[in-house]
């Protein structure tokens, strides 16, 4: 999930308000509560069942009701150019038949995913003969808040709905018409497969109140997922009185040990940095030990002014980098999601791993070297989602380490850290089986 700096206007405009209306409130209680219900239903609906409905998305979008999308589309990109959005948030709104015909092939990978529900795990007998195990079980009524892209209705829809959950979707202004066609072909399918239509549930409002009235349904919405820039994401764990998990941005790092493959070193540096800068997995710092800056720097400078990469260096780097403009205290903390590249030498990995713990997000960090006892310390001492030895930030993705697909990427630790797949939009309750086994 790339962060989207575009994104913090919803936070900026949303504001506690004692005015808020209570049509409004009942409006977002009400919906939120026949989600909750529909919920319940959809915990216990088979698994052909779920697949089915994703299957007749997939074949309406790939049809007629695919060119009422694309009509509703035109009229939102219409709009949102009179509005101004920037060429940025335009190109991520922008549906045409390609991007829609990929929306509807996520959907039938996401058909073909095993079901995590009702999977039991960590299966044993204990002592007394008592057998238990932890069993995946949906989370309940999950809300998930974005803008612009209207692709995240379809893939929020799509994940939730396999692995039990309802979903209750806040999407911005500039989308809503095309949100909303895609939210009404779920609700066919899931009236055609038996299922509650409540199961996907688009707040049919564009006013920015409903997002505090959503957040605030303690006891209803059981889990909230805020996808958009870092003012959103902040503006949402501060009001919220439901779980949030937050990613706030993703400053990650390349560490290259005085050890490494310096062709190697070069090669993920390259790929982390310009494969797709514009995304939260791509590197925004390089550290380089002192031991091989002198030689790897130059190396990286010609390399990466190829890709029409600016770099920001420390006084130490910016020794052996001519011209090259200086790092500012702000840097070190900043996710550019642009081709630009905090480069910095450091005293060894005591050095590497300092910095990392002091300006790292808690994404992605990464450590180039030959060295087993070095990449041993980097693997345990590094706190983060994905914690990699010779390889690309880059594979922080769920699609990238296997998942199938993502609703986002988590940095906050608790329930789930990292790529959020199937699996993590459940949990685990205990389970045991018995033959009469009372406690002495």
């Amino acid at each position: 999930m790339a962060s989207e700096p575009g994104d913090s206007r919803l936070a900026q405009k949303v504001l506690p308000s004692r005015a808020m209306s209570d049509d409004l409130t009942a409006l977002v209680t009400g919906l939120a509560q026949r989600a909750k219900e529909a919920s319940r239903v959809l915990a216990n609906a088979s698994t052909e069942q779920k697949n089915a409905v994703l299957r007749r998305v997939a074949g309406a979008l790939r049809g007629e009701a695919g060119d009422h999308v694309l009509e509703a589309n035109s009229k939102d990109m219409a709009a949102a150019q009179d509005m101004g959005l920037s060429t940025a948030m335009l190109d991520r709104l922008e549906l045409d038949r390609k991007r829609l015909d990929g929306v509807a092939d996520g959907l039938d990978q996401v058909a073909e995913l095993p079901d995590p529900v009702g999977t039991v795990v960590e299966d044993r007998v204990l002592a007394n003969g008592l057998r238990v195990g932890r069993m995946r079980a949906p989370l309940g009524l999950i809300g998930i808040i974005y803008e612009s892209r209207p692709n995240v209705t379809a893939d929020a829809a799509s994940l939730c709905l396999k692995s039990g959950n309802a979903v209750l979707l806040r999407g911005g202004k500039e989308a809503f018409r095309s949100n909303t066609a895609i939210a009404e072909i779920f609700t066919r399918a899931l009236e055609d497969e038996g299922l509650p239509p409540e199961s996907v549930t688009l707040l049919p409002t564009t006013d920015r109140q409903a997002t505090l009235v959503m957040i605030g349904l303690d006891g209803i919405v059981d889990m909230v997922i805020p996808r958009g820039g870092e003012g959103l994401i902040r503006f949402v764990a501060e009001h919220a009185r439901v779980p949030v998990i937050q990613h706030y941005k993703g400053v990650c790092h390349v560490f290259v040990d005085r050890t490494a493959d310096a062709e190697m070193a070069l090669r993920i540096a390259l790929n982390a940095k310009v494969q797709r800068p514009g995304v939260c997995n791509s590197m925004e710092t390089l550290l380089v030990d002192a031991d091989v800056a002198p030689t790897f720097l130059p190396k990286l400078a010609a390399k990466m002014e190829a890709e029409g990469v600016e770099i920001r260096a420390d006084e130490r780097a910016a020794t052996y980098l001519n011209g090259v403009k200086r790092a500012s205290a702000e840097d070190w903390d900043t996710e550019y999601l642009d081709l630009i590249l905090n480069v910095g030498v450091v005293d060894g990995i005591d050095g590497a791993l300092d910095h990392v713990a002091k300006h790292g997000s808690n994404h992605t960090e990464a450590i180039v070297t030959e060295d087993a006892a070095h990449a041993d310390r980097w693997m345990h001492e590094v706190d983060a989602s994905l914690v990699l030895v010779n390889a690309s930030t880059r594979f922080n993705d769920g699609f990238a380490l296997g998942l199938g697909a993502e609703i986002g990427i988590s940095t906050t630790k608790l329930h789930a850290y990292g790529p959020m797949g199937l699996a993590e939009l459940c949990t685990l309750k205990w389970v045991g089986q018995g033959e009469g086994q009372i406690r002495q």
